[in-house]
Parts: C-alpha cells; sequence; structure tokens
C-alpha cells in the first residue's frame, strides 16, 4: 500500500498531559492536540459537524477564546456515570475560523511554548 500522508495543512502538537478546555456551551473537553488551524479534543455526548463553536484554552495557556467550526465527531467509546448510566465519548476535530491578528500571534506563541517544553534535553 501506498505511503500514509498527513492529511492537515499544519503540524499538530500532541499533548502529553491532560489540558482541559471549555467550549462555547460550558462543556469540558480534553485538548489531545493543537495547531495554528484547528484542534483535535475528547468530550462527552456528540458535536455536529459544521456546527460552530468556540474553544476556550485554560488559563494556563493563556485563557485565550478560538472561534471554530467542528470538521468531524466520532464516538470513540463510553463513560459511566454515578447511578449505573452512561454516556457517550466522542472525539472531534475543529478548524478554527476568523482568527484576529492578536489571536493567532497568541496562539503562535502558545504552539512554541508547548513544542519547546516537550523537546527532549540533550
Amino acid at each position: 500500500m501506498g505511503e500514509d500522508h498527513e492529511r492537515r495543512a499544519l503540524p499538530r502538537t500532541m499533548l502529553s498531559r491532560d489540558l482541559l478546555v471549555r467550549l462555547h456551551d460550558g462543556r469540558v473537553a480534553r485538548l489531545l492536540d493543537l495547531s495554528e488551524a484547528g484542534a483535535q479534543i475528547e468530550h462527552v455526548a456528540v458535536l455536529r459537524p459544521a456546527a460552530s463553536c468556540r474553544l476556550e484554552l485554560p488559563p494556563s495557556l493563556g485563557a485565550l477564546l478560538l472561534p471554530a467550526q467542528v470538521v468531524w465527531c466520532t464516538v470513540v467509546g463510553r463513560k459511566r456515570k454515578l447511578g449505573g448510566d452512561s454516556q457517550l465519548v466522542a472525539r472531534s476535530g475543529l478548524r478554527f475560523t476568523s482568527l484576529t491578528a492578536q489571536q493567532q500571534a497568541a496562539l503562535a506563541d502558545i504552539l512554541h511554548a508547548l513544542t519547546t517544553a516537550l523537546q527532549p534535553i540533550a
């Protein structure tokens, strides 16, 4: 079979620690990876592809609020709640939309700090 090509326009920074983000509806999600163009998150319930949303990065990353659009959403499992009920767990790909120059600069700084922190020390 042919080589596996990267489909993303920009490389993403994979996160090795749990970073929680907040969506426009107050829902909390786990940030899996991040780039200047978008992010991948894990969350309960599903997001509708093509829906607009806002992603709020945590204070440790500058509490940056980024407008986005849901590109895809896939159910990856179930999570048990207290009382025995369960919720769907999904992963979604977000594409950032209409970023201001200030948001773009702040996001570039965050990505630089994250990639520097992930680099092994020689």
